[in-house]
C-alpha cells in the first residue's frame, strides 16, 4: 500500500465496538484465503455481521458489499471506539481489504487488530483525535491523505486531523511485515 496516495471514494460508517465476529462472521472462515478462487469470498461477507439497522449511521440500511458481489464500493470505512475487538483472527482485515477498501479511520483500535492490519498490510488503520463518525453518512465522499494526516469529507467539506502511522506506515507501504522485514535486511 502506498501510504502517501491520496484515497478518494465513497465512506461507509460504522459504530463502537465493532469486533472481528461482525467483521468477518465465523461461518466464512472455511474459506481459503491461500486460494484466490476462495480468497474473494472474503470481500463478498466483509462486514455482514454488523447490524444492517446500525450500518451506515445515521441514515441504516446500508450493506458494505451487495449481494451476490465480490467488492464494495466503498474506499473508507470511518467507525468509533475500539474498532475490531474480539479475537485476534487476521481474517477480519484481509476481508475488509479483499472488499477493496483501503483503509479504516476510527478512534480506537483493538491492538491485535491494528497490527494485523499492518502485519499483513491489508489496509490502513488510521485513528483520529475524537469521535468523528457521527459526522459522516455513509455514501459520503471522503478524501484521505494519510501521508498529511487529514480525511476530508467532500460531501459536507468537513476536515479531521489524524494521528501518524509512524513506522507502521514503513511496514504498510512495504506490503507487509515480512516484506518489510525483506526489503530492509532483516531476512
Amino acid at each position: 500500500m502506498n501510504t502517501n496516495t491520496k484515497i478518494k471514494g465513497k465512506v461507509y460508517v460504522a459504530g463502537d465496538n465493532i469486533d472481528t465476529d461482525q467483521i468477518i462472521p465465523a461461518e466464512f472462515l472455511s474459506y481459503n484465503p491461500s486460494d484466490a478462487d476462495e480468497r474473494k469470498f472474503f470481500g463478498r461477507y466483509a462486514m455482514s455481521g454488523v447490524p444492517i439497522a446500525q450500518s451506515g449511521l445515521p441514515q441504516g440500511n446500508v450493506k458494505f458489499t451487495p449481494d451476490d458481489a465480490f467488492a464494495s464500493e466503498f474506499a473508507v470505512i470511518v467507525a468509533g471506539a475500539n474498532f475490531g475487538c474480539g479475537s485476534s483472527r487476521e481474517h477480519a482485515p484481509l476481508a475488509i481489504a479483499e472488499a477493496g477498501c483501503t483503509a479504516i479511520v476510527a478512534e480506537s483500535y483493538a491492538r491485535i487488530f491494528y497490527r494485523n492490519c499492518i502485519n499483513g498490510g491489508y489496509c490502513a488503520p488510521c485513528e483520529c483525535e475524537e469521535k468523528i463518525y457521527d459526522k459522516f453518512s455513509t455514501g459520503d465522499e471522503v478524501e484521505l491523505d494519510i501521508a498529511a494526516g487529514v480525511l476530508k469529507n467532500i460531501t459536507t467539506g468537513a476536515e479531521f486531523q489524524l494521528r501518524s502511522l509512524g513506522d507502521a506506515g514503513k511496514i504498510l507501504a512495504a506490503g507487509g511485515v515480512f516484506d518489510y522485514a525483506k526489503e530492509t535486511g532483516m531476512l
